[in-house]
């Protein structure tokens, strides 16, 4: 994305991005730099990576990009809970510049990106799927329509896991029976490291455990043992949040050909990274990159995230420019 919108306005930018795409390897690690990125780490408050956005939109030298969800959600048609750091860099830059002769404001850009593969499914998706059906201990479904196919396997993916972590499988429907899943996985590890349950949004419960979890990793304040346990730990929470994104209806055979087709893609892509940690490459790809309206920063408005009008605005530009209704909105935690 930010390669596009520089090319085209023309004008570099910074871009902040997590600190992993820093340690993937030094070829990445060489570009990102050199494009304009610096990292930022997500498990708490990273001040510094704060500060350094704050002082390039305050400076107004170049433009900076922040991916305001906050993880990657592999879903095209989902927008899920737009993380607080946005909020808090452009009213921060604001105030700065408000005592700027003039007083330049600051605003905000919505910008999305939108995947769309071009190829047929049936075609594409079949080598993938007789690997992952064979690497399930099934006899290949050669013969079945594409779409059952993903539903079958994605079904005997969702018992697999309910019998690994409850021993039984659950009853209802399956978007249900996912999230359910999640919930029972995290509360699990809540009631270690939170010291309670939680209910609602996977992905900050998530990030909340990960910040429990890593303190001490990072600090080098536990012992061999105890860092086994908690990388399992992780494991689990990688797990759940990638489930999380499992959209009730995402396959439902009466959505629009194009979406569907889209969709069945997508799920694909989720189950192959859950069983091998890879994904497959296709060469069909093609992704659209819209800007939304200018939002106007008011550094005196609200910073409640439930009621702050500039990142509902922010929200409802999204979903508009996305051409999808907030059929999946991101619940509040509650703690039980």
């Amino acid at each position: 994305m930010c390669g596009a919108i520089v090319t085209d306005t023309p004008v570099h930018a910074f871009a902040m991005a997590s600190w992993h795409v820093f340690k993937r390897s030094w070829m990445e690690t060489f570009i990102s730099r050199r494009i304009g990125g610096f990292s930022v780490y997500r498990e708490g408050m990273d001040r510094k990576a704060l500060g350094t956005a704050v002082d390039i939109v305050a400076s107004a030298e170049r433009p900076l990009f922040i991916f305001s969800e906050g993880v990657i959600s592999g879903a095209n048609d989902r927008l899920m809970q737009l993380m607080d750091g946005t909020s808090f860099i452009a009213r921060t830059a604001a105030k700065r510049r408000a005592k700027l002769a003039g007083n330049p404001g600051v605003v905000i850009h919505p910008a999305i990106l939108k995947y769309q593969h071009q190829g047929d499914p049936e075609k594409l998706l079949a080598p993938v799927m007789d690997r992952l059906e064979a690497r399930f201990f099934w006899r290949t479904q050669t013969g079945t329509p594409m779409l059952q196919r993903i539903k079958k396997l994605q079904a005997a993916l969702q018992c697999a896991r309910e019998i690994q972590w409850l021993g039984e499988t659950l009853p209802g429907e399956f978007g249900q029976r996912a999230q359910e899943l999640v919930n029972l996985i995290l509360q699990r590890h809540e009631q270690e490291w939170l010291g309670r349950k939680r209910t609602g949004d996977a992905i900050g419960r998530v990030k909340d455990l990960r910040i429990a979890i890593l303190t001490d990793m990072v600090a080098g304040k536990v012992d061999a043992g105890e860092k086994q346990r908690r990388w399992q730990h992780l494991a689990d929470l990688y797990y759940a949040q990638s489930y999380s994104l499992q959209v009730p209806g995402y396959l439902d055979e009466d959505l629009d050909p194009d979406r569907l087709k889209h969709h069945m893609f997508e799920t694909v892509e989720r189950m192959e990274e859950d069983m091998t940690d890879e994904m497959t490459t296709y060469n069909d790809l093609h992704v659209d990159v819209t800007l939304g309206e200018a939002i106007v920063v008011d550094p005196a408005s609200p910073k409640s995230r439930n009621g702050d009008p500039m990142m509902k605005e922010l929200r409802t530009q999204m979903l508009n420019l996305l051409q999808v209704e907030d059929r999946w909105p991101p619940q509040p935690i509650v703690n039980c």
